[in-house]
């Protein structure tokens, strides 16, 4: 107990002596006075060169950015680290568009699409079934799996087979969307 009192004692002191300082080598002086830091060999001691490097390194990761595009009256969003993520190449517009297609002669006529989110390693995509005023989403990578809400939903033969038909529709979605995952990532690595 006494042995935390003193170092207490100690630090208090330390500070209360450093509050009238200006300059980092008095800092310095009054921390090794006091016993708190030890100088090393060499006799420096260089705190900013030490500790400002490594926290600009590790506080400092690249941003992500996004860029949307327009595709027959849907919405597709790249993420990416550089501007070669961005660039929505012209097979990529026609899986949105054939996406956006065949959702509509397969689930429902009735529909609100909401953006498509293509990510590096996943891709996302919702909209609202507006006949059951149900809400879909629909990810693969990191959240895999189709996702349903909605509020005071009718539960009846018809919800029954639209489920179905979200559910069989999600693996051609799937599949369509790892395609191009997998062709961006080819890309990438042969620019690289």
């Amino acid at each position: 107990m006494s042995k935390q009192y003193d170092e207490l004692k100690s630090l208090l002191e330390a500070s209360r002596n450093m509050l009238g300082k200006n300059n980092l080598q008095e800092y310095k002086e009054t921390l090794v006075n006091k016993g708190l830091i030890n100088e090393q060999e060499d006799g420096a001691i260089n705190i900013d060169a030490d500790s400002e490097e490594e926290m600009d390194i590790e506080t400092t990761p690249q941003e992500e950015k996004k860029k949307s595009y327009r595709v027959s009256g849907g919405l597709i969003t790249l993420h990416g680290k550089d501007k070669q993520d961005l660039e929505l190449s012209t097979d990529e517009k026609i899986s949105f568009q054939e996406t956006m297609d065949d959702f509509v002669n397969e689930v429902s006529d009735l529909s609100d699409f909401g953006t498509l989110n293509l990510y590096p390693n996943n891709v996302d995509w919702s909209g609202k079934v507006i006949d059951f005023d149900v809400e879909f989403y629909f990810s693969i990578g990191e959240n895999n799996g189709v996702y349903i809400n909605g509020d005071m939903i009718k539960l009846d033969t018809n919800l029954v087979e639209l489920i179905n038909k979200l559910t069989s529709y999600y693996d051609k979605f799937k599949s369509k969307w790892a395609k191009v995952l997998s062709q961006r990532k080819k890309t990438q690595n042969v620019e690289d």
